[in-house]
């Protein structure tokens, strides 16, 4: 996908993402991911600077902020940002959110090398023509060893359980097994999938080492539909938690999210 389709692509539904990020699906996505970075942050997070790749409506730059992180969000979206600003402004930290129009594939043009310690690139690499483009120049804004880059993909193994279990559609499932391109629900079109070891490739194709790997929304989908998915929401997320953090869960998760430091900094530290 090009940046200009990259951009079309968000242009007009940036209320139809900022409706689902309300559903349980959406909570549940968001709540899992921060909770996984929340795991690894210092105790004290007011000095850091984070940069939030495709951060669209600005939820986890919300979040981040309310920590005390100043953080930079990027949205190649102008919608979407209007958004983020809206959000940032009603949650009484629009002076810890700083928004930059601009592409995932620009980051480093835009930003100079080591400024981040906090670095989100989640539900992105999914659209943009180079992923790996994308990761290598967020490697290049980590500032030092303790930075952490977060990166939250769709995983192949949980769109071929989402449309034989969910859909009902088998030849679906049997089509997303080996496809790397699956149908986007939400926007329309495709989809990029990963594998756990293809994402780890990428990361170290990207001079990034993953030093903790989750599964996001492991059952959570699959549940019958009687389950009342927000009265239950606590006991789901919890239970979440506890699956994303087992391997053999979390390889069928809806997605992956793997939290990386580069390289060569995680070797020296070894030294």
């Amino acid at each position: 996908m090009t940046p200009h389709a990259e951009s079309e692509a968000f242009q007009d539904q940036a209320d139809k993402y900022a409706a689902y990020l309300e559903t349980a699906e959406g909570r549940l996505r968001l709540d899992l991911a921060f909770a996984n970075l929340q795991e690894i942050l210092p105790p004290s997070t007011a000095s850091l600077r984070a940069l939030d790749i495709g951060g669209g409506t600005g939820a986890l730059a919300v979040r981040l902020a309310q920590l005390g992180v100043q953080v930079t969000l990027l949205d190649c979206s102008a919608p979407m940002l209007n958004i983020a600003q809206s959000a940032a402004q009603a949650a009484g930290v629009a002076d810890r959110v700083a928004l930059r129009h601009g592409h995932a594939s620009e980051v480093a043009k835009l930003f100079n090398s080591e400024s981040f310690d906090v670095i989100l690139c989640h539900n992105l690499l999914e659209f943009v023509s180079d992923p790996i483009t994308v990761l290598r120049g967020a490697a290049r804004a980590l500032r030092d060893s303790s930075a952490i880059v977060s990166v939250l993909v769709r995983n192949q193994a949980g769109e071929v359980l989402k449309a034989a279990i969910k859909v009902g559609d088998l030849a679906r499932a049997e089509y997303n097994l080996s496809s790397e391109w699956a149908q986007e629900s939400l926007y329309g079109g495709s989809v990029r999938l990963f594998t756990p070891d293809g994402l780890r490739a990428m990361l170290k194709a990207a001079s990034l080492e993953v030093s903790a790997e989750r599964g996001v929304r492991v059952i959570a989908d699959y549940l019958p539909a009687q389950m009342s998915r927000d009265s239950e929401y606590e006991r789901i997320l919890d239970l979440e938690r506890k699956l994303g953090s087992r391997m053999e869960f979390a390889a069928v998760a809806r997605y992956t999210q793997c939290l990386a430091r580069r390289a060569s900094l995680m070797m020296e530290d070894r030294a």
